[in-house]
């Protein structure tokens, strides 16, 4: 498991770096608490990660993990999300030759590396393999006890895959500490995990487990914090999707934040499932929410409007769009800041 003294190499060839399934190195880029050392993307060497990605930091980028190495790099981080999670066929040689040069290795892919042969032969001593997705023992199935929890519960709920969730209640937290209280982001997936060092791989729980570990997850941390932010997955519009369930009863919300891709009209890379208006899917997700009147009421309290490449003015105009249709404040979280989401969950707006 990655410790807060290693330094890390973001393994992102092969086009990801300019790619939404580079969406871990975005994650880590953006937030790590650890030392980004470099990226290795042999195709883009000379070029600029905040140019590439829009992300305001800089590292350089390199061709490959023995000048990683050489920068000071003690674990190569596999920082893409591919379809399925299948390794990069060309990431192998570049993952055998870090660990004999004595790296670890974080893999937030779905295979199980500390069980490959190869990878087993180049491990050296002192060295470790990190399967992020791995499923927590002693799990049990959901019962609702997060509704006897004194914490708000704030999950992030979504109209597609990948289109922001975890970065809307990282930057939420970010506000909470400011505002002094006692916050603590919640991950539930590799990329989360990997930044807080805690957490859940839901993907990686079974069906029957899931609301349990989301539960014993807020359990662990909500007596002793004002607000849990949950890290939200997937989506109801999805239909490959059933995170999402898990994640409403586990953490027994009580306030949800929607987050959406400004101008997306259909979930992504499926033909024909379109996403219906926005205020029809606030009314889904609070109804399914409150099934029982044993469950918490929560409300979406606010969206969150991902506007990646977006002018200032064009962020300006998708946000008041959305203001005006939903009756919700509705900001950019990386763009504008998580302030005015925080004050409408808060209910602190001009205090």
């Amino acid at each position: 498991m990655i410790t807060p003294g290693n330094r890390l190499a973001l393994l992102m060839s092969d086009g990801f770096l300019r790619s939404r399934n580079g969406k871990m190195g975005y994650g880590l880029l953006r937030y790590s608490r650890n030392h980004i050392v470099c990226v290795v993307a042999s195709d883009e060497v000379g070029g600029s990660v905040r140019g590439i990605t829009g992300i305001d930091t800089e590292v350089p980028i390199v061709g490959g993990v023995e000048e990683a190495h050489r920068l000071g790099a003690d674990t190569l981080v596999i920082a893409v999300a591919t379809s399925g999670g299948v390794l990069p066929s060309t990431y192998r040689v570049e993952i055998v030759r870090a660990l004999q040069l004595g790296m670890n290795l974080v893999n937030g892919l779905h295979g199980r590396y500390n069980e490959d042969p190869e990878f087993s032969r180049a491990l050296r001593t002192g060295a470790w393999i990190w399967d992020v997705r791995s499923e927590p023992s002693g799990l049990v199935s959901g019962r609702g006890r997060a509704r006897a929890l004194s914490a708000r519960r704030v999950l992030t709920v979504g109209t597609d895959m990948a289109i922001g969730k975890m970065t809307t209640s990282l930057e939420l937290d970010r506000v909470a500490r400011s505002r002094g209280l006692r916050s603590v982001f919640l991950a539930t997936g590799q990329i989360g995990i990997c930044i807080s060092g805690d957490g859940v791989p839901l993907d990686a729980v079974r069906v029957d487990f899931a609301s349990g570990a989301v539960e014993a997850l807020c359990l662990k941390y909500g007596n002793d914090h004002d607000v849990l932010w949950v890290e939200g997955q997937g989506s109801a519009l999805h239909p490959g999707s059933t995170a999402w369930v898990p994640l409403l009863r586990g953490s027994m919300a009580t306030d949800l934040v929607l987050v959406h891709r400004a101008g997306q009209k259909f979930v992504d890379e499926l033909d024909g499932v379109a996403i219906p208006p926005l205020s029809q899917v606030v009314s889904m997700y609070e109804s399914v929410a409150s099934a029982s009147p044993s469950f918490p009421a929560a409300k979406v309290k606010a969206v969150a409007l991902n506007c990646a490449k977006l002018t200032p003015a064009d962020i300006a105009s998708a946000c008041q769009a959305v203001e005006d249709e939903t009756g919700l404040v509705c900001v950019d979280p990386v763009f504008h800041g998580a302030d005015r989401l925080f004050d409408a969950i808060f209910d602190t707006a001009g205090s």
